[in-house]
């Protein structure tokens, strides 16, 4: 069998193991340290402005406690993106809420405005105003975010910013996950970079950070023993782990070059075929970190599917576009505004392997098996045809 190609694998660089090395070297194995201190400072120097950061364990930790600070209760509403990953909506009921799922728009694949606006609409006429908005960047591709905080701010509802597939990402040269009232960050495996396991709450309101910090580990008060007046999470990032964020952050700059010109190689390598559309910037005010490289195929004699299984049989690493959470069995019954955007994105769409990692050959080896699945259909319809 020939090699596995992934979809997006870790890409360590050189300074992660002496961070790392350091770490064991001063004996900060345990939670926090000076290496958290350093990597959400080093966060906070990339996103510029006046954003401060919570350095936690995961992106999911970060939504939840982002909902937490917001004062989001049991018997509250929370609009969210309903084409996403699933941990962009399991907070809120973590929280005991209710989610409200609004459609995507077509231009960028994110939250539509124009259906956010009428299900905050149709909830205030219900008498039930939702208390946050969750905005998702989906595979680095800003939303149409300057609307969305427009129409948020209309109706006095906070916004998550869940940039946790966007990082390196920014709308009219503002970076992602500084737009909102709590933006949320992942470092997840898969992620742009990795701290093996992790995330970041981000927000430019300082009491937000110290309360988040404050929470995460496990809310304890000053006093010289263990005392608690309010329920805490063990939610904090390790120093290890954000030992290899700083050695990760010293090459941003460049996964972020690699993700692109995977995009553009792509891009070029198939623009001969027009059954295929790569998901773009709308307009230079969009950059994209082109996370992950993703495709629509137009129906006709070729599926997504067609080309998912070839790719797999490969052993080629793809998947399709996420499964809106309106369609999830567990989110059954939860409200839903907006049309079938995100089911036909569902439908035929698919991500390409984009890991900052992959070699030319691995990506000529990508795009020969989806060349020749049309090759193939081609030389069918004219057998048919004569």
């Amino acid at each position: 069998m020939k090699p596995k190609i992934w979809l997006s694998s870790p890409h360590m660089g050189e300074k992660e193991l002496s961070y790392i090395n350091e770490a064991f070297a001063s004996n900060w194995i345990a939670p926090l340290g000076p290496h958290v201190d350093g990597f959400e400072h080093d966060l906070q120097t990339f996103l510029g402005g006046d954003v401060q950061v919570a350095a936690l364990s995961s992106g999911t930790a970060a939504l939840h406690l982002a909902l937490i600070l917001l004062g989001v209760g049991a018997g509250d509403e929370v609009i969210c993106q309903s084409m996403t990953f699933a941990a962009s909506a399991n907070p809120i009921v973590y929280q005991g809420a209710l989610p409200v799922f609004v459609d995507s728009e077509e231009s960028t694949w994110n939250m539509s405005p124009d259906y956010l606006e009428q299900a905050i609409q149709h909830r205030i006429k219900l008498g039930k105003k939702p208390k946050a908005i969750i905005v998702v960047h989906l595979y680095g591709m800003p939303a149409q975010i300057d609307r969305i905080m427009e129409i948020a701010r209309f109706y006095g509802i906070p916004v998550v910013e869940d940039a946790a597939e966007a990082l390196g990402s920014s709308f009219k040269g503002q970076p992602l996950g500084t737009f909102g009232d709590i933006g949320v960050l992942s470092f997840n495996g898969n992620k742009i970079i990795t701290t093996s396991g992790g995330g970041a709450l981000v927000s430019a309101n300082g009491d937000f950070i110290r309360q988040a910090r404050f929470l995460a580990t496990q809310a304890l008060d000053p006093a010289p023993h263990y005392q608690h007046s309010q329920i805490g999470y063990n939610y904090r990032m390790s120093n290890v782990c954000a030992a290899i964020g700083r050695g990760q952050m010293e090459v941003l700059h460049q996964r972020i070059r690699q993700r692109r010109n995977n995009f553009l190689f792509y891009k070029d390598a198939l623009s001969t075929i027009s059954e295929i559309q790569l998901a773009e910037e709308p307009s230079p005010d969009y950059y994209s970190n082109h996370w992950l490289t993703t495709i629509l195929v137009a129906e006709s004699h070729v599926t997504r599917e067609d080309l998912r299984t070839a790719l797999v049989a490969d052993n080629i690493d793809c998947r399709p576009l996420w499964k809106p959470m309106h369609l999830q069995p567990v989110y059954a019954g939860a409200p839903y505004y907006g049309g079938t955007t995100s089911e036909q994105l569902f439908a035929n769409g698919l991500c390409l392997p984009s890991g900052s990692n992959l070699t030319e050959a691995d990506l000529d080896r990508v795009v020969g098996q989806l060349v020749n699945v049309y090759q193939r259909q081609l030389i069918q319809t004219t057998l048919v045809k004569n």
